[in-house]
């Protein structure tokens, strides 16, 4: 492990970066629609335009990492996602901002099948659900720290816009001047989700069920919360204690994933994850802690799923399909993110 670890350094420190940003935008701009008076159905469907554009990025980024390279798309993606933050500020239109959302989730899943693809191609079987694991930990843990970053400024300025576009452009840096090395960027085979289905048939399934899932978990965290009448400070509570939940239960799900059978433990987690949902209907009723409880625990077993299936899927195939396999995976996630 220690090895993979020295060699991806970089890649953890640039998606902390970008998930601080991702955390502190989608529950800003939840947040902002409501005091801009939008309903929640637009609102929803503001927030639904971000899986649409995840679904062309992970269409179309495999070819440009296949011909340009890692370090060069990752350069590109981030500096479209900086700019598409800034300009929520300056057309405050529900359409300009399903737009929007449209390029920042191009231009994150294209990050994300940058990242994953690198990590799975420096990753053995044998420690493939652990290296997978940190990197959801980090990913998790920047995103859960982010919606903290709403108390340094009020969801009606621009302040906060600023801070989240500058935290995804710092991503570069990492990326860009540490000393590691990319994989070579020669043509990589062609893995539609078909393909990739019959490779890995629980990969694809599970990786739709986690975007079902986690899509509505974390997306609508903020309008949930404004249901409920909670304070700004509340409703940072609310979706932190989602991505904390997560960030406690990563680690041990991925271990244990690299010690049993992987499809037993996506299998067991999964339903967990289905009795915790349903004892969320009461804890709603009670409120205060019991509800942030709740919620922790569902996080903590919905968001490693995705990570669980990657590593599933990843250990059925050789390394000139992984970049492929990443944006079918990401298309797959999508698509569930996006009912």
């Amino acid at each position: 492990m220690l090895p993979a670890l020295r060699s991806t350094w970089a890649l953890f420190l640039g998606i902390a970066l970008i998930m601080l940003c991702n955390g502190l935008q989608g529950t800003l701009l939840g947040l902002r629609a409501g005091l801009e008076g939008f309903s929640t159905s637009v609102t929803g469907a503001i927030m639904t335009t971000y899986y649409l554009g995840f679904l062309a990025g992970s269409q179309l980024v495999p070819g440009l990492v296949g011909g340009v390279g890692h370090i060069r798309v990752f350069a590109a993606l981030a500096s479209l996602a900086s700019s598409s933050v800034l300009l929520h500020t300056i057309f405050v239109d529900p359409w300009a901002w399903g737009l929007m959302r449209f390029i920042t989730g191009f231009s994150y899943a294209g990050l994300y099948i940058v990242i994953e693809s690198w990590l799975n191609e420096r990753a053995t079987n044998e420690t493939r659900g652990q290296l997978l694991s940190i990197y959801m930990l980090v990913s998790v843990g920047a995103y859960a720290s982010g919606q903290f970053l709403l108390n340094l400024g009020t969801p009606s300025g621009f302040q906060l816009f600023i801070l989240a576009s500058v935290l995804v452009s710092f991503a570069l840096v990492p990326i860009s001047l540490a000393p590691i090395q990319a994989p070579a960027f020669e043509q990589r085979e062609r893995l539609g989700l078909g393909r990739l289905y019959r490779a890995s048939p629980l990969g694809i399934v599970g990786a739709i069920g986690t975007g079902v899932g986690n899509g509505i978990l974390v997306s609508m965290a903020a309008v949930y919360g404004l249901a409920l009448d909670l304070s700004v400070a509340q409703i940072t509570m609310l979706a932190a204690a989602i991505q904390i939940g997560a960030l406690l239960l990563q680690w041990p799900i991925g271990h244990l994933s690299d010690i049993f059978d992987r499809r037993l433990i996506i299998t067991i987690v999964t339903f967990l994850a289905g009795a915790v949902a349903l004892l969320g209907i009461p804890a709603e009723a009670i409120g205060g802690w019991v509800l942030l409880l709740a919620l922790g625990l569902l996080g903590g077993l919905n968001l490693p799923m995705y990570a669980l299936c990657i590593a599933h899927t990843n250990d059925h195939l050789n390394p000139s399909q992984m970049i492929a396999a990443s944006g079918s995976l990401v298309l797959a996630n999508g698509l569930g993110a996006s009912v």
